[in-house]
């Protein structure tokens, strides 16, 4: 059976199977290895469109890689940027925005994200988001400015209009509190 719900980017993939759907438009955030924009990839199908970001070009080549092996290089958009600048490339509502925070696994940790842009793109991410749609964001305390990083983060989801946004904080009950933990917000459906 696998590893189950072991943690929160499997969470965060639980949820993205459930809320998305053929044709919809959605936005890796932090793409990574690109195991994340492969699942949106899937999920939206031919008819859809993802916008993967990332700053670092390692990211970007390994993510380009495994979409092509999977034939799915079409329906992404990849962007040599921070996720800061997502309302400057994304002109178009979205279903759902994913970021997966921290650092690129298995690079050095030199490069991670930030509290100032990774709480701009969640500002540009909620403003872009439709009705029913979803954000999910993956924190990770566990690194230099991870901490600084989750509390900004803890914040600015707790700060969320409960009149327009649902907002959920999953963490597993039986790891230590330096695990990752999932942000789950939910723009009220139409």
């Amino acid at each position: 059976m696998g590893r189950g719900l072991s943690g929160a980017v499997q969470l965060s993939h639980f949820f993205l199977q459930e809320r998305l759907k053929p044709g919809d438009r959605v936005v890796d955030a932090t793409c990574g290895n690109g195991y994340d924009t492969l699942l949106l990839a899937q999920l939206v199908g031919p008819e859809g469109r993802v916008w993967a970001f990332d700053v670092q070009e390692k990211a970007l080549a390994a993510t380009e890689e495994r979409l092509a092996e999977a034939g799915f290089g079409t329906r992404v958009a990849l962007v040599h940027g921070g996720h800061e600048r997502l309302a400057e490339v994304v002109t178009e509502q979205v279903r759902a925005v994913v970021f997966n925070l921290g650092f690129l696994p298995g690079a050095p940790r030199e490069t991670v994200t930030t509290p100032e842009t990774t709480i701009a793109a969640l500002e540009q991410a909620a403003a872009l988001l439709l009705p029913g749609g979803i954000i999910t964001v993956a924190v990770y305390r566990g690194h230099p400015g991870g901490a600084a990083e989750g509390d900004a983060v803890d914040f600015w989801a707790a700060a969320l209009s409960p009149g327009r946004f649902n907002v959920w904080r999953c963490r597993q009950g039986n790891r230590s509190e330096a695990a990752p933990y999932l942000i789950v917000v939910e723009r009220f459906p139409a």
